[in-house]
């Protein structure tokens, strides 16, 4: 069977990943998160000083992101890939609320996606792969042979993202979570570089309603009808 790249778009905490990881596992697929990439980018520039209060400083940033290096590693226990960040394994730390509040404004920046694409595009040139972001089908990979645009209603991300975060013993807020993932669908269809929207060749897959099993039969449907085409 011949070996294709998949683009997975969509919003934020829709269900992008952990449908893109478990796709890649059930057809031996490589999984990259490019979402992941753009969270580590944000975690460094946290914990190196590239954020004063809101503001953003953009000239360091642009200095620094040649030294920004991410990859990702199996886990074995979990059997999924984790984010590293410089060498670091940086998988929990990237997901907490603190990045996920300023992860948008990050990933506006065309300096940040232009690094990140190019990173991205290098990762994915022997195809075999799923990866899964805002851009992938649009800008990354226009020329994917499977691509999906995933979406479900703000209130239901809020609520599976809450759910995500007391699972691992966070604290959370339901109204602070609902109001980010607005902010961010706005942040993620306005902006100048790579605005997330549906590539015109793309499925679209609202999961709002559905179960795991039933978005993961979908899936290798889709998955089966293009690579027997």
């Amino acid at each position: 069977m011949k070996k294709i790249t998949i683009a997975i778009d969509g919003f934020s905490s829709c269900g992008k990943s952990t449908m893109a990881k478990d796709l890649a596992r059930e057809i031996g697929y490589i999984y990259i998160d490019s979402g992941a990439m753009y969270r580590a980018v944000t975690l460094y520039s946290i914990e190196n000083g590239i954020f004063k209060d809101e503001h953003i400083d953009t000239d360091k940033l642009r200095n620094e992101i040649k030294d920004i290096h991410i990859s990702f590693q199996l886990n074995p226990e979990t059997g999924r890939p984790d984010t590293y960040l410089n060498g670091i394994n940086a998988e929990n730390k990237i997901r907490t609320m603190e990045v996920s509040s300023r992860v948008s404004p990050i990933a506006t920046l065309d300096f940040v996606r232009e690094a990140m694409v190019a990173q991205q595009q290098a990762m994915g040139k022997a195809k075999g792969i799923v990866m899964d972001g805002r851009d992938i089908g649009t800008t990354v990979f226009p020329d994917a042979e499977l691509k999906i645009f995933v979406t479900a209603s703000p209130e239901i991300r809020a609520q599976r993202r809450y759910d995500e975060l007391k699972a691992k013993g966070q604290e959370a807020s339901f109204d602070e979570i609902l109001e980010n993932v607005k902010q961010r669908d706005y942040i993620d269809q306005n902006r100048e570089v790579s605005p997330l929207r549906k590539a015109d060749d793309a499925l679209l897959l609202d999961n709002s309603y559905m179960t795991i099993s039933q978005q993961k039969e979908w899936l290798s449907e889709q998955f089966n009808k293009v690579c027997k085409a």
